[in-house]
């Protein structure tokens, strides 16, 4: 056990990983001991000596030490290939391999640091096929990018693989960003399969690696709200909850992004389905056009919010509340009585408690009383896990107008 560096924590430093958190930061560490090198493996003890796992060294990063197993074996290709197999049988417990896209690995909730996988299953012209679209955005992984490529060409046989590995956080690590095809033959553009719908996933080109599959479910519990209602998608990216709610037989609805891509994507993937007729795409600040709506008097029967992470860290926190207050708050003022909101956030650090505490507090400003229908989190095949609060990032609700407090 000791061929390896080994990592001492200071006392009462390892509460945390005997919980099942993952990560070691820099300011919990007492000694290093052994000389690790960046990406190498280290093994982990409490300060009274007790092992505590197999972890892969960041200098570079507060993240100082990502455990990836509580176990001493190396992180060799074959402990890839391990994990991608139990990630894969997870999965196929509630997802059709054949025709499902799905995220095939979701870093620390499936042992693998740093690295996500998106499978996308679809087509590209008359061509059928899946491939994957992979981030590696810590050290550790990185640094056996050639491993991890094999392993995943032996477990998903895809007909191709993307890296976009073009993140901000790699940054943290000390690493240059990286996007390009990194094995067989990737098209820019696959249409994808979801709830009954063609979407466009941009592979290439696209935010992170190209849809988000996350919010899966989630629009097709909004869309089954929206038959014979207007409806009003704020941050619509590509258009998934648009398009969900259209097919499910809203009136119209109006797409609004400050993207002019985004909103291209909004109108190929209208297009696909056959419900342009009913898809109106608008380029706006999601700010100023809540604001100028609420001014017209215009009212919606269906809200959807989905923004950006507006809280990337502890520190934009306060500034992210009052972000989210103002949204939600002039959302609710757009709905005609009986009116139906549909709100996420996928800030890991507003917590489940703060999210509700600010529609709570939206609601009392505008005067209304809701009714809480269905509270959402993220897809299954992006598991959480105990111990590790940060696996448990997406929180959503889906709230009715009963009518004024």
């Amino acid at each position: 056990m000791d061929s390896k560096p080994v990592i001492t924590l200071k006392p009462r430093e390892e509460d945390r990983l005997m919980r099942g958190h993952p990560w070691v930061y820099d300011n919990e560490i007492a000694a290093a001991d052994g000389a690790p090198v960046p990406g190498g493996e280290v093994l982990l003890k409490s300060a009274r000596g007790k092992f505590l796992g197999s972890a892969l060294w960041s200098p570079a990063s507060k993240i100082r030490a990502r455990r990836y197993s509580r176990l001493d074996e190396p992180f060799d290709r074959s402990y890839v290939v391990k994990r991608l197999r139990e990630a894969l049988a997870c999965r196929l417990r509630h997802r059709n391999l054949e025709i499902d896209s799905m995220r095939a690995v979701f870093a620390e909730a499936d042992g693998l640091p740093g690295l996500i996988v998106d499978r996308f299953v679809g087509s590209h012209g008359s061509e059928r096929g899946s491939w994957l679209s992979v981030q590696l955005l810590s050290r550790g992984v990185d640094e056996r990018r050639a491993d991890i490529l094999l392993a995943l060409d032996e477990v998903f046989a895809p007909d191709g693989i993307m890296e976009r590995s073009d993140a901000p956080v790699r940054a943290l690590e000390g690493l240059a960003p990286r996007s390009g095809v990194a094995a067989g033959s990737v098209p820019d553009s696959v249409v994808i399969r979801e709830n009954g719908l063609d979407f466009a996933a941009h592979i290439g080109s696209g935010q992170k690696t190209g849809w988000f599959l996350d919010q899966r479910e989630n629009r097709a519990a909004a869309a089954s709200y929206a038959h014979g209602r207007s409806v009003l998608d704020v941050f619509c990216n590509q258009g998934g909850f648009s398009l969900a709610c259209a097919a499910s037989g809203a009136s119209a609805v109006l797409a609004v992004d400050s993207s002019a891509d985004a909103l291209a994507s909004v109108e190929e993937n209208a297009s696909l389905n056959g419900l342009q007729a009913v898809v109106r795409a608008k380029e706006a600040n999601a700010f100023d056009f809540l604001r100028e709506e609420e001014k017209s008097g215009r009212r919606y029967g269906l809200v959807v919010l989905d923004p950006p992470a507006f809280a990337k860290n502890k520190a934009s926190l306060e500034g992210a509340v009052r972000g989210y207050k103002e949204i939600n708050l002039r959302a609710l003022k757009l709905l005609e009585p009986g009116g139906v909101l549909a709100t996420f956030s996928c800030s890991f650090w507003l917590s489940r408690e703060r999210f509700l505490d600010v529609l709570d507090s939206a609601a009392a400003d505008a005067g209304l009383t809701l009714r809480y229908l269905e509270e959402l989190r993220q897809a299954p095949d992006h598991p959480v896990i105990s111990g590790y609060a940060e696996s448990r990032y997406l929180k959503g609700c889906i709230v009715e107008v009963v009518g004024p407090r």
